[in-house]
């Protein structure tokens, strides 16, 4: 197979296995499902061909409105759905922002902060699902897709009835639905692992903002880092909103009496029900790392704080001893001839030392009050 093409075609029969074809297909699969990706510039030029063969394998075409919306690259994660067919737009991570922003034909706009910040920039990928074929529209890289296409190509062929034990990439899936699902567990993968790394990345900045004595520079990357979690909790939003509106159209789903088409649709419940909670595990770590982020800058700023009290209240210390030593001096050199101990010869020692009897006195007293006493966090 090669590496990310413009457009995959596969051939998925579950008792048989996959197969690559070469061309659209002009005619419904007589055993299992099409998959047909390609990426949006693809569809984009050859959009009367793919409608052809959607019309050729499922006797229906896209809609206008959905067209747009499966070529719009700024479009967020919904559901729609039509009399023959449902649409799903979900959007995943993207190696950079210059792909996305090349596909929207935007200028690529310049993340700071570390790396894993700039990870956060996400395209949609779109899923048309008929009966018997899967439209997947995705980014210019295609990475996700090939490497999916690829698994799918050296499964094992097994036989549908044995049910599901193992790994999801072992067995093919049975139908569309359960091809997009797994294709959106994928994406949703994803996020997760961005969440270990800027879990990571917070968790680092956190620990520099609560310690005292270092001052934090890092404030445009932790803006930034507080952007991009909230962009990233907006994106997750409309993805289970999504996902939510998928879960109550397949409730409406009637299946055959049959005991494998009911297996097969409880299975997609539980699939998407089980992608819901992987999504939902995202937002609330996501609301949890703000969260975290926004209460270590107030502990920090509230550490300092403590910080400018404590030296404060040490030089208002050191102001008040020498306070009446200012006083003492201040007298003393007054012009006047009828001083107290001006005109003997130990004047200058007995001032001296009740100067220093009296900084040494104030200084225990602050002292035995904790005026002078460093803090927990020193």
């Amino acid at each position: 197979m090669t590496q990310n093409p413009p457009v995959c075609i596969l051939h998925l029969q579950p008792g048989s296995g996959a197969r690559e074809l070469a061309a659209l297909p002009s005619a419904p699969p007589p055993q299992g499902f099409y998959w047909i990706s390609c990426t949006r510039a693809v569809l984009q030029s050859r959009l009367a061909e793919v409608q052809a063969a959607l019309q050729a394998c499922c006797g229906q075409q896209l809609v206008d409105l959905h067209v747009s919306d499966l070529l719009n690259a700024q479009l967020p994660s919904h559901y729609d759905y039509t009399a023959h067919y449902d649409l799903l737009v979900f959007r995943r991570l993207v190696a950079g922002q210059e792909p996305a922003a090349a596909a929207a034909g935007a200028r690529p706009v310049r993340r700071g902060g570390p790396p894993v910040l700039r990870r956060i920039d996400t395209s949609p990928v779109g899923f048309a699902l008929f009966d018997q074929v899967l439209l997947s529209i995705h980014p210019e890289d295609g990475a996700m897709r090939s490497a999916y296409a690829a698994r799918l190509l050296a499964a094992q062929p097994t036989d549908p009835r044995e049910g599901r034990a193992g790994n999801a990439g072992a067995r093919l899936p049975d139908s569309p639905a359960d091809l997009m699902l797994r294709a959106i567990n994928l994406i949703v993968d994803g996020f997760l692992e961005l969440r270990r790394e800027l879990s990571r990345q917070l968790d680092h900045w956190q620990a520099e903002l609560l310690r005292p004595r270092t001052r934090f520079t890092n404030w445009g990357a932790l803006l930034a880092a507080r952007l991009a979690l909230h962009e990233l909790d907006d994106v997750c939003e409309d993805q289970r909103s999504a996902i939510q509106d998928w879960i109550e159209a397949l409730e409406t789903w009637q299946a055959d009496e049959h005991a494998l088409a009911l297996r097969e649709l409880d299975l997609l419940q539980v699939r998407s029900r089980d992608l819901l909670e992987h999504i939902e595990r995202v937002a609330h770590h996501v609301h949890r790392l703000e969260q975290n982020t926004e209460t270590a800058v107030q502990m920090h700023f509230s550490v300092q704080s403590n910080r400018t009290n404590d030296i404060m209240r040490t030089l208002t210390v050191l102001t008040a001893v020498f306070l009446p030593l200012n006083l003492i001096a201040g007298i003393f050199g007054m012009n006047f001839d009828a001083l107290p101990l001006i005109h003997q010869q130990n004047g200058f020692w007995w001032a001296m030392a009740s100067m220093v009897l009296m900084a040494l006195a104030l200084t225990l007293l602050f002292w035995r009050k904790r005026y002078l006493a460093r803090s927990a966090q020193d």
